[in-house]
């Protein structure tokens, strides 16, 4: 039996999600990631990005976008189940999925107020941010969880011993 499709009305083309922008609550902020396995760093970056707007668009990486930049083993969690997942949660309030490498496009088609990345990224080097200055927005870098990530979790998987049988 084929698994049914996993649908939410958070989840979004992009040309549905901009003929509906007009309506759209502002600030809208925007933040974009693999959210490959979802872990606690992720959800505390995505309710602390929330908190800087009324509306967090997280834009979602394709599995051709990750395996380009992660390499041929990823991702693990494929685009749906993703969308899905990051839909569920109540911080987030529409998920958009882009194939290119950047999410550079996307911004510049949904033109967010603020552009929000983890910690790890030097605001210099975020994607975008020149972008969503120049239309008068802002651009932050916050703070990691410290801990989670998604390639430590892989790795101590793959680390673990075989089942006994």
């Amino acid at each position: 039996m084929a698994p049914s499709k996993l649908t939410h009305p958070k989840i979004q083309s992009l040309d549905a999600f901009c003929g509906r922008e007009r309506a759209h609550p502002r600030p809208l902020v925007f933040t974009n990631g693999c959210f490959d396995i979802l872990h606690a760093g992720h959800v505390h970056l995505l309710r602390r990005a929330r908190a800087h707007g009324d509306m967090l668009v997280v834009g979602l990486n394709s599995d051709a976008s990750i395996t380009r930049l992660k390499g041929s083993s990823r991702p693990i969690t494929p685009l749906e189940q993703r969308s899905y997942v990051l839909a569920g949660l109540e911080c987030v309030d529409a998920v958009v999925a882009f194939e290119e490498d950047t999410p550079l496009e996307l911004i510049k088609a949904i033109q967010p107020d603020v552009l929000i990345k983890g910690g790890d990224w030097a605001k210099d080097r975020i994607v975008g941010a020149i972008e969503v200055a120049s239309w008068g927005g802002e651009v932050f870098s916050l703070d990691l969880l410290p801990g989670f990530s998604t390639t430590a979790i892989v790795e101590r998987i793959l680390r673990l011993p075989p089942p006994a049988s």
